[in-house]
């Protein structure tokens, strides 16, 4: 005799290894520029502020950078993802300076972040 089909229901939860996150920094004195260099150490010192070595340590890379408009692209591994927002969440001061990171965009797909939906304009 046939057995019944037996149905299995799979979710895959985290298959990506990697989140990538689009953030813009706002600064108060709007004619600050930063390299990728400098925004990259901003970051890590954020990380070692909140987490200390072990945070600094974490490993992210900036895939990405717009000097106009102080927008980034970055890649961090998915068991780090929770440790570098919050860090970018509290970083406040730059050069005594009041700023903040605007997660614009979070996905563990980087084609997701091509596109903003909020942003499309149709002709």
């Amino acid at each position: 005799e046939k057995e019944p089909a037996a149905y299995r229901r799979v979710v895959l939860k985290n298959a990506s290894p990697y989140h990538y996150m689009k953030v813009r920094l706002v600064l108060e004195d709007e004619s600050t520029k930063l390299s990728a260099v400098e925004l990259k150490q901003f970051i890590v010192t954020g990380l070692n502020s909140l987490y200390g070595e072990a945070g600094a340590a974490l490993t992210f890379d900036l895939l990405k950078y717009d000097e106009d408009t102080l927008t980034a692209l970055l890649r961090v591994y998915s068991r780090g993802l929770v440790k570098l927002w919050s860090s970018l969440t509290l970083l406040g001061f730059y050069q005594k300076r009041a700023c903040a990171f605007r997660v614009l965009q979070v996905s563990p797909f980087l084609l997701a972040l091509t596109g903003n939906s909020r942003e499309l304009h149709l002709d």
